[in-house]
């Protein structure tokens, strides 16, 4: 019988009902939910007064396996439990003797472990005994095609409204950086304090985060997906001008998702909106109408074709033709005269 996977969502709910394991492992290459569950359960597990007595955290880098032991099985002074944190666990070089006390950890302790940018191997007995006895929670990154779901509901959550472009105009702006995507909000909630509703609107986003409306990549591929020579050439020439905050390696990726998709939309048996909507996994139907557009404008083999001169443009800004003189933005350049003509 399969090991139930517990989302970010699952554990957090868990923690606020009062409901803690006696080992959190929180591992993976994605930070933000590890930080996230590592200061709700500091928030919630020890209070007030106790945690001066009952909270302990340590440091991957000033500690051993043993340290970690004899903080996990020390009994809390005048409470019910008391909460070790670990951070940078993954600096600590003998993380198996901890195996031991995780097959028969203290009822009155919480242990966390955080052990970011790698994955506890599962094939090892640690593993094992947390999975058994605790919880163990692989933190990744979310995949950019699911950023405008993530965001979405990340603005509901913390009671901003906005339109659908705006919350793709955010994703285009940050990707999938979480850390920085809340810092950015923390920045516009304190702007909209007192303000009902706390609306977002694509003027207040390139004012206080520094995207144009007008040129980013979002707006490079609506214009692509229409055709439009004249506005794709003026975003790429702005894109020129701004090398550092407009990279190729930004741009080139969500040219081949865009043309990867729509040569998936290409070969779908269904393709009314509604079907390349859940074959494509998008949520809202803004993100459909640039591969409705395109269908139209790009035939298959066009597609094809364009899909071989991105991964050829590609390689070419990262100086696999040593013998090329082009700069990323002549790359750019001539990969959209391809592109449109």
């Amino acid at each position: 019988m399969a090991k139930q996977e517990f989302t970010y969502n699952d554990i957090c709910r868990e923690i606020r009902a009062g409901q803690f394991r006696p080992v959190y492992v929180l591992t993976g290459e994605e930070p933000y939910f590890i930080d996230r569950i590592t200061d709700l359960l500091l928030e919630k597990v020890v209070t007030g007064a106790e945690r001066d007595f009952n909270q302990i955290i340590l440091y991957g880098a000033d500690v051993t396996a043993a340290d970690v032991l004899n903080a996990a099985r020390r009994f809390p002074m005048m409470s019910e439990r008391q909460l070790v944190v670990v951070r940078e666990a993954q600096l600590i070089s003998d993380m198996e003797l901890l195996t031991n006390y995780v097959k028969k950890p203290l009822a009155s302790t919480v242990l966390v472990i955080n052990y970011k940018f790698r994955t506890l191997d599962r094939r090892k007995a640690l593993a094992a005994a947390v999975e058994k006895n605790g919880l163990l929670f692989d933190s990744k990154k979310i995949p950019d095609y699911r950023m405008p779901e993530f965001v979405a509901a990340l603005l509901q959550q913390r009671a901003f409204t906005a339109r659908q472009d705006v919350v793709l105009m955010l994703v285009d702006c940050i990707g999938n950086d979480l850390e920085r995507l809340n810092k950015e909000l923390d920045k516009l909630e304190i702007l909209l304090n007192g303000q009902a509703g706390k609306r977002l609107t694509p003027e207040l986003i390139e004012k206080n985060i520094g995207i144009s409306k007008d040129f980013n990549n979002f707006e490079l591929q609506s214009a692509i997906a229409r055709r439009d020579i004249l506005k794709a050439n003026r975003i790429i020439r702005y894109f020129e001008k701004d090398p550092t905050g407009h990279p190729i390696q930004a741009t080139l990726p969500v040219l081949f998702n865009y043309f990867s998709n729509l040569m998936i939309c290409h070969y779908a048996p269904d393709k009314s909106e509604r079907s390349l909507m859940a074959t494509l996994g998008f949520r809202f139907p803004i993100q459909i109408k640039d591969y409705l557009t395109g269908m139209r404008n790009y035939p298959a083999m066009k597609v094809f074709f364009l899909i071989h001169e991105i991964r050829m443009a590609d390689a070419h800004s990262k100086g696999v033709d040593a013998t090329s003189s082009l700069t990323n933005g002549d790359i750019l350049k001539e990969l959209l005269y391809k592109i449109l003509h």
